[in-house]
């Protein structure tokens, strides 16, 4: 079968016609070309050229286009920043003709507003995943709460640019606003349960204290936390420091007692 199959690749991939045996019936040679289509059709491959290109567009073959063209724009979010790349270079480095994408994207702002839809998923995934229902306490599970933040804009920088930085209207795309507002909702659930912990006199909205949490968390990890080389030098870690601003805060709206 090796041989047949070394046969096969010399016939079809060197130049000039292809040469089919003598006395092969027409049947024979449509059924060859029928299982090579079969055995490839399904699968999507990958490749960035040769050892140490890192600028070499992806190759793509027979899968999802949609897919291929996200992680295209995720890598030259990696490698060029936000506004580095255009939707022809998306493509480009994709491995499709400039025209592919219009298949599944208006335009380049269409194609930035599913990359940041996509990150809002894996990033209210994590939340989630951190807030844990508030167990065992409130206060413990904001502290874990406020690390996720930090390590997702870490560990996920093109992401988070997609979804705080490419100027994308939140508002115009009903599946992306949603998407936002379930990562929201994460917060906003663990404002519910600090305030709930606290005396009915004197309380504050839930909503404020869900925006004040926001505020800092994204402070931080703009500032100090990312992992794409932008954040700035500190003398204690980016948890550190937002560990210190919840406990301000807390204390300060007498959520917490003071020492």
């Amino acid at each position: 079968m090796t041989s047949d199959r070394q046969k096969l690749a010399r016939t079809s991939l060197s130049p000039g016609a292809e040469r089919i045996p003598a006395g092969e019936r027409r049947g024979d040679r449509r059924h060859r070309h029928a299982g090579r289509r079969d055995v490839r059709a399904p699968y999507m491959n990958w490749s960035k050229g040769g050892p140490g290109d890192r600028e070499a567009p992806r190759g793509y073959h027979h899968g999802n286009l949609r897919e291929a063209l996200i992680r295209a724009a995720l890598d030259l979010i990696a490698r060029k920043g936000i506004a580095g790349f255009t939707f022809a270079e998306a493509a480009r480095f994709a491995g499709v003709s400039p025209a592919a994408p219009y298949r599944h994207f208006r335009d380049r702002d269409e194609l930035m507003a599913s990359v940041a839809l996509r990150g809002f998923e894996h990033f209210e995934a994590a939340l989630a995943r951190a807030w844990d229902g508030g167990r065992p306490d409130p206060f413990l599970a904001l502290d874990r709460l406020g690390k996720a933040y930090l390590e997702f804009a870490r560990a996920q920088p093109a992401f988070y640019s997609a979804m705080f930085e490419a100027g994308v209207r939140v508002g115009a795309n009903p599946s992306l606003r949603e998407a936002s507002e379930r990562a929201f909702a994460v917060l906003r659930g663990a404002a519910d349960a600090v305030c709930a912990a606290m005396p009915a006199a004197g309380r504050p909205p839930a909503l404020m204290v869900a925006l004040h949490l926001w505020a800092m968390a994204h402070g931080v990890a703009s500032l100090f936390g990312r992992g794409d080389g932008a954040q700035r030098a500190m003398p204690m870690s980016p948890a550190e420091l937002l560990e210190a601003d919840l406990l301000v805060y807390l204390r300060g709206l007498g959520a917490i007692p003071g020492k």
